[in-house]
Order: C-alpha cells, then sequence, then structure tokens
C-alpha cells in the first residue's frame, strides 16, 4: 500500500458491510484476521469517520425467517454491537451479495455525490468481493481496510482453502485491479492527511509475482 500527496478530491463514504452477530455468534465464524481486532478496527474506522465528516452507510444481510443463517428477527441477524452503539448515516438490507443489488444503495451513494468507497466488515470473499467488483465496474474509487474485513475457511468439491488463505489471496487481487487495499492505520493517516491510497495494476502484479516464483 502506497500513498500521494496530491490534492485529493475524493469524497469518500464508510460502508460498513454485514458486521452481524451471525459471524460472531452464529453459524458463520470469522476466523482470520483474528475477528476481535477486525471488530476492534471497524469501530475505530466508524469513529474516524464519524469525527471526519465521512457519510456512514451501514448494511444488513437478511434472509427468510426459516433461514440457517441471517434469519430476519433472530439474534444471528443483528447487527454486532460495536456497530449497533456507534451513529451512521444511513441502514439498507440486502438480500444478495453486493450492496447494490436491490437496494438504494446507489441512490444514496449518488445522492451525497460519493466517488470513493471504503470497505469494511465481512465476508472478504463474499459480499465484500461483489460489492467492490460491482463498485469498480460502476466507476468508484473503492478502498479495502483490509485488518476491518475477515474471512472463513471453506472446503468443497473443488477443494479447501482457509480463511487465511482466502483472505489473503483476495486482498491481492482486490489490489492488483479493483481497489486499494490498506490497513486501518494507513486508512486513517490518509483520511487524516487527505492522501490518495494507490492501488496496483495486474501487469505490474504478475511481473511481481512471477519474479517471486
Amino acid at each position: 500500500m502506497t500513498t500521494t500527496s496530491h490534492s485529493l478530491t475524493q469524497k469518500r463514504a464508510l460502508i460498513v458491510i454485514d458486521v452481524q452477530n451471525e459471524y460472531f455468534t452464529g453459524n458463520m465464524l470469522i476466523e482470520y484476521p483474528d475477528p476481535a481486532v477486525s471488530l476492534h478496527n471497524i469501530g475505530i474506522a466508524m469513529d474516524t469517520a464519524r469525527a471526519a465528516g465521512i457519510p456512514i452507510l451501514v448494511v444488513q444481510h437478511s434472509a427468510p425467517e426459516s433461514s440457517p443463517i441471517f434469519a430476519r428477527g433472530s439474534d444471528a441477524w443483528q447487527l454486532h454491537s460495536v456497530v449497533q452503539q456507534r451513529s451512521f448515516d444511513h441502514l439498507i438490507e440486502k438480500s444478495m451479495a453486493s450492496i447494490f443489488v436491490g437496494t438504494e444503495a446507489g441512490a444514496w451513494l449518488k445522492q451525497h455525490q460519493i466517488d470513493t468507497l471504503s470497505i469494511v466488515g465481512y465476508m472478504t470473499h463474499n459480499c465484500n468481493a461483489s460489492t467492490i467488483y460491482q463498485a469498480s465496474h460502476e466507476g468508484y474509487t473503492v478502498e479495502v481496510l483490509s485488518d476491518a474485513t475477515g474471512a472463513l475457511p471453506y472446503a468443497n468439491e473443488a477443494g479447501y482453502a482457509s480463511a487465511e488463505e482466502i483472505h489473503r489471496a483476495f486482498n491481492v487481487v482486490f489490489q492488483s485491479n479493483f481497489a486499494a487495499v490498506c490497513t486501518t492505520e494507513s486508512w486513517i493517516n490518509a483520511v487524516k492527511n487527505q492522501t490518495v491510497i494507490e492501488k496496483s495494476n495486474v501487469l505490474s502484479s504478475h511481473l511481481a509475482g512471477r519474479g517471486r516464483r
């Protein structure tokens, strides 16, 4: 992650994705990074955004009441206390991975003239990834606070991947083309100093990777 000191023209919004009890006491347990760390950093990011006048959009994933995960009205569906105890500007519910699908997120962002999305929350490889890809394709600048997000392990017919492997690989891909990946501390410094967080590109990422083989 690098920052540049040129004049900032960004209008950020902090997008807090699916920070719900499901990921901590439900059937989908975040493993990497340490969920206590990512939750702490989400709180810090929200406090920083509020102090800096950055609008905060909180997103809550909802499924039917009979669903084994994110069942609307259940304790697991509720926002985590880290989010509930803080103020934010707008709350939306979604039923698909991307925050843009079937919601007023796009209209809200346009209404507030937002051009840069700062992403925190869960999961790195699902709702975050879907949102990041769509936002990038729609012309938004995207930032991902890698230590304020997180993943869990998967195993299926295609194989097995640990939470750490998934989180690391997705963030490398984000940085290569779709979003600037940074730590919460680096994001806070960029906000305070009005600097831009830079992403890489596909070719340089590939050449650097090929050189490490």
